[in-house]
């Protein structure tokens, strides 16, 4: 009995180890001084400047204008997640998609019509589409 017991605790310990996933990362972009912050398990990652909101899955932040916070999300497989992005006014979405490419490389597209802007020279431009991103 005290096997079955054990066993069964080891079984769960490993699952919840593995529950961990690729889903819950810090990821920079070097080239773009960009930094996403994702837990697309729990609502767990304080936004900078939005801690009035309490714990959410992640942002979006650096050298962009604002923070994006993720306000939905849904993990297509365990290389892909599609991510939902609203600014630091509400007045603004994003959609995302998130693909693991090798351990340590995900890439980063935001799809449709980018509304993700950057200030450059006093005037808001919008950044790029892609982005490869490396666990930080």
């Amino acid at each position: 009995m005290k096997h079955i017991l054990f066993s069964l605790f080891f079984l769960l310990g490993i699952s919840s180890i593995y529950a961990q996933g690729p889903w819950k990362l810090k990821l920079y972009c070097s080239e773009e001084d960009i930094r996403l912050h994702i837990d697309l398990y729990e609502e767990s990652i304080e936004v900078p400047g939005m801690e009035m909101f309490g714990p959410m899955n992640g942002y979006l932040g650096g050298n962009i204008y604002g923070v994006w916070m993720i306000t939905s999300f849904k993990i297509q497989d365990d290389k892909t997640a599609t991510i939902k992005l609203s600014n630091d006014l509400g007045s603004e979405t994003q959609k995302a998609t998130l693909t693991q490419q090798s351990d340590s490389i995900y890439a980063l597209h935001l799809d449709g019509t980018v509304v993700v802007k950057r200030v450059v020279d006093r005037k808001l431009v919008k950044v790029s589409s892609d982005f490869k991103m490396r666990l930080q």
